[in-house]
């Protein structure tokens, strides 16, 4: 069985940091092969999973205890393979499944894009316009369908399961409608309406992504006749009134797409209306390693940048809101609960 010294020297724990793209690169060719699909509930011998596999044992194996030092699958006594909690979550059905976001963090643009980091600190822009000569979203949707397909994948799968801890946290008392802005598919949203069967809601967001909304929310789902779809970029305009307005995920962009989104909100909200901004912070969180990350790959990629609490309450007093509370989502996420002023 592998085992793993739970506190290496410093020295030792720098060279496994300057290694972590193996790490990664270990996690991808798992999911790719579908190891963890192919592993059952009980241990099984690395020639076993070869074969169900077609690769090559002694390789696989190779694979697969380096992946068991750091938690994800587990190496027997007798030299066989179990799943882990961590293993499990790489499975296509487990219940959180995050094979997607694995998939969407390693996709083959991410290894072209690290190494310019240092350019990217350098400059504060994105170096994708210089690496593939167009922006990031025209790249995907032009030049890599596939890795648009996991983008959304990943996202989908994001949002369902925030979806759920939203809807849990939020005291909707007293608010009849309820706008998700720049709400993607509108998983929240369909969330939200499923708990409170007295609210209307709108969803806003490019014409592209509300034609592909969650089936519950499209004709014939059972929440559509409580739904209003806005097509259009909430950078643009919002012209949708409603009680409470819910901004997840979005306000990581440039400052001027962030203060062109919140105050549009302004102009167009009544005097009072509340506003629930969701985000992922890369302070004062359980998953600051993580948040951290994906603020450099916003850096790489978009331009855009993760928040602190500070930066994120900045931008909203600036907007003209006023915050009144922040409330932890999950490990992941914050609430900041602002209104419009009378």
């Amino acid at each position: 069985m592998t085992t793993v010294s739970p506190t290496p020297q410093p020295s030792m724990r720098l060279r496994e940091l300057v290694f972590g793209a193996a790490c990664t690169a270990s996690v991808r060719a798992a999911v790719r092969l579908g190891v963890a699909d192919a592993l059952g509930d009980t241990p099984a011998t690395v020639e076993e999973l070869a074969v169900a596999l077609r690769t090559e044992a002694r390789p696989l194996q190779r694979l697969l205890r380096a992946l068991s030092c750091h938690g994800i699958f587990e190496e027997t006594d007798d030299g066989g393979f179990a799943h882990t909690e961590m293993s499990r979550l790489l499975r296509e059905d487990a219940p959180n499944s995050l094979r997607d976001i694995a998939l969407w963090c390693t996709e083959p643009w991410t290894w072209e894009a690290w190494p310019r980091l240092e350019e990217a600190v350098r400059s504060g822009r994105s170096v994708f316009d210089d690496l593939y000569g167009k922006g990031f979203f025209d790249y995907l949707h032009q030049d890599a369908r596939e890795s648009a397909k996991v983008f959304d994948r990943a996202m989908t799968a994001s949002s369902k399961q925030s979806a759920h801890d939203v809807a849990e946290l939020l005291d909707l008392t007293g608010v009849a409608s309820v706008a998700d802005i720049g709400g993607g598919q509108g998983h929240v949203l369909a969330g939200l309406l499923e708990k409170h069967p007295d609210l209307e809601g709108a969803l806003l967001d490019l014409p592209k992504v509300v034609a592909n909304a969650d089936p519950r929310l499209r004709d014939g789902g059972p929440l559509a006749s409580r739904v209003r779809f806005v097509p259009g970029d909430c950078r643009d305009e919002i012209p949708v009134r409603a009680d409470l307005y819910i901004i997840k995920n979005i306000l990581e962009w440039d400052d001027d797409s962030t203060r062109r989104t919140l105050g549009n909100i302004l102009e167009v909200a009544r005097p009072g209306a509340r506003v629930v901004i969701i985000e992922n912070l890369v302070d004062d969180s359980p998953s600051m390693k993580f948040t951290t990350s994906m603020d450099l790959l916003l850096l790489l990629n978009v331009g855009g940048a993760k928040h602190t609490k500070e930066s994120l309450i900045g931008r909203m007093t600036e907007a003209g809101l006023r915050v009144h509370d922040i409330m932890p989502v999950n490990a992941y996420l914050h609430a900041f609960e602002c209104s419009v002023p009378g």
